[in-house]
């Protein structure tokens, strides 16, 4: 029997029928990879119930404390069931992605039995016109209570039911199977008073350390050595009350482009991440005419354990806000905002404690805490509150090489969060084995329609790639923008030092661009190829052919000497803002992107 870590009991106060507090995951599976070229149901049950007997926190249970008045335990359940917890269906015709993506919609929105370990996984068939997805393929959602996992501790449950190869050599070893006596209501009575008293020094401790970070972190906000991000952002459909219906869907990029473009800006692949999402929602917003002149703001979740050390929470997540800058068209200047965004909100993360705010949510009994949680959901206050966080976005890595599960080899993944109220949106990046896929999960009231919003999500990528190649290919690196003045100029003093028998020749290679014209007084205009290509008119080649000729004709005629030495070479006014061409930063790639789009 274990008790419940502050942030695993805040999930389990958190717990509303409005806003359930479980993760998930969608994986695709390919049976032909199997031994025998398919995989019965009997065979991926004996799979789970053989691998999670030997993780004890699936087979837990709650068990909550007389009156509410402490933290919950985690008890083994000697009843276990594992085939309660797996569930078998089927798509019906066709079994098109659309299809999965409405089911997989219903059963994330159910909330989970919290009288029985905090777990479900359904086995669905049917996956039979799903594109870049082989006939017979199948696919396992699984969900479980954020109590259980956070993002990176997720990787456990992946790794119990998934193996390296397609036909591991069995298991021989006997595992033992430990199972808890239910405690007492006495006992938990007295384990309770004990505890009171515990957490009231602990809690006296905390504050004397809170108010030290704190005092630190203000003076470090007061000498401008720590960024504080910006929460007055504006408040857009997704900041509006959470129901309990959910909608989802995905996109799919090569991971190899992904990395590219971020070669190109000197960025991280969650910089990329966060610039998608943010044209994405950009786009969205944009076509229902709702998209503001301020940029939107999200939350990231943060990974403590790389920052505070390991503990034996299940839980160990922190998250910091930052803008996207949705307000930036261009695809590479919202990369290069964001980026900074994210430098600013990592140096704010580790050096404030308010990114442990989760924590005021579990450190007080069930008792206080969940009637407060369902006032404020039951009533909307979310409404009222001036921190206007459009979302969630989150970024894990998988792994870089293929998982089987049953023998069937995994050949998608897509990650699924939760929703709170007044963050109507989740996006979760899972990159593993060449491609990343970004799934949205969003309130059905606020989206119901998400492949609207996925198709800006590709649009944005389409952009950014567009936007890479041009870097390659040195559009980027032009000097100016400003197209050259109509005007007849002179031709340059060299090309007249010739004899007048080859000034017929010399009037063939005039059809060359004019030098640089003064600069304009009015701002620069944006050049495209096209406009490049219309740079030297036919009015100022004709202008500057027939003052070639002139001048040729001119010094022909005086000129007795066998050479003429040139005039000294006129100084050339350079245009306000240009320079010398730009070396291309980005490197060199293959840039012919495949269509892994399921749909």
């Amino acid at each position: 029997m274990k008790q419940l870590g502050i942030i695993d009991s805040a999930f389990v106060n958190l717990e509303h029928p409005l806003t359930p507090q479980h993760i998930g995951g969608l994986g695709i599976y390919d049976q032909s990879t199997a031994p025998e070229g398919k995989v019965r149901f009997k065979g991926v049950i004996a799979n789970f119930e053989q691998r999670l007997m030997k993780q004890p926190i699936f087979r837990s249970r709650l068990v909550k404390t007389p009156g509410n008045l402490d933290r919950p335990y985690w008890v083994q359940d000697a009843n276990f069931d594992v085939e309660f917890h797996i569930r078998h269906i089927a798509l019906p015709k066709p079994g098109d992605w659309r299809q999965l993506c409405i089911l997989v919609s219903r059963l994330h929105a159910r909330p989970l039995d919290m009288t029985r370990p905090l777990w479900e996984a359904y086995i669905i068939e049917g996956l039979d016109n799903i594109v870049d997805v082989p006939k017979g393929a199948f696919a396992i959602y699984t969900k479980m209570h954020h109590s259980l996992v956070d993002g990176a501790g997720g990787a456990s449950f992946m790794s119990a039911i998934h193996d390296l190869e397609p036909d591991p050599k069995p298991d021989t070893s006997r595992t033992t199977i430990m199972v808890d006596t239910p405690p007492s209501a006495g006992y938990l009575a007295a384990a309770t008073a004990v505890n009171q008293v515990k957490n009231t020094f602990s809690m006296a401790k905390g504050a004397v350390g809170l108010a030290k970070d704190i005092g630190k972190f203000a003076l470090g906000v007061a000498r401008k050595e720590i960024p504080v991000p910006s929460i007055n952002s504006p408040k857009t459909r997704f900041n509006t009350p959470v129901g309990p219906y959910r909608a989802f869907d995905a996109a799919e990029f090569p991971l190899d482009e992904i990395k590219a473009i971020k070669n190109a800006v000197g960025c991280k692949i969650n910089d990329v991440v966060l610039a998608i999402v943010a044209g994405g929602m950009r786009g969205y917003l944009e076509s229902i005419g709702e998209l503001p002149e301020e940029s939107l703001a999200v939350s990231v979740p943060l990974n403590m354990r790389t920052r505070r050390g390991v503990t034996d929470d299940n839980n160990q997540i922190g998250s910091v806000f930052l803008d996207v800058h949705t307000n930036i068209k261009d695809p590479i200047e919202r990369i290069k905002a964001v980026m900074k965004s994210a430098d600013e909100a990592k140096s704010y993360g580790e050096a404030s404690p308010l990114v442990d705010v989760l924590k005021v949510t579990g450190m007080f009994s069930p008792a206080l805490t969940k009637p407060l949680i369902n006032m404020y959901i039951d009533n909307q206050l979310c409404k009222h509150v001036p921190a206007n966080i459009s979302g969630v976005v989150s970024n894990v890595a998988g792994p870089p090489f293929p998982l089987y599960s049953a023998g069937a080899k995994m050949v998608r993944y897509y990650g699924m969060g939760l929703l709170t109220p007044g963050m109507g949106m989740f996006n979760l990046a899972f990159s593993s084995s060449g491609l990343l896929t970004l799934s949205v999960l969003a309130d059905r009231d606020t989206m119901n329609d998400p492949s609207v919003y996925v198709g800006f999500l590709y649009e944005t990528f389409e952009e950014m790639k567009e936007a890479a190649s041009k870097l390659a290919a040195g559009e980027a690196a032009k000097p100016s923008n400003v197209k050259p003045l109509v005007q007849a100029k002179p031709a340059p003093k060299k090309r007249v030092a010739a004899s007048a028998k080859g000034a017929a020749t010399e009037n063939k290679k005039v059809a060359k661009p004019a030098p640089k014209a003064p600069p304009r007084k009015a701002k620069a205009v944006k050049s495209s190829a096209s406009k490049r290509k219309q740079a030297s008119p036919s009015e100022l080649d004709n202008a500057y052919v027939a003052a070639t000729e002139a001048k040729a004709a001119a010094v022909a005629k005086t000129a007795e000497r066998p050479k003429t030495k040139p005039a000294p070479k006129a100084p050339v006014q350079k245009v306000k803002g240009s320079g010398q061409a730009v070396s291309s930063i980005f490197a060199e790639s293959d840039d012919k992107r495949k269509d892994n789009a399921l749909h």
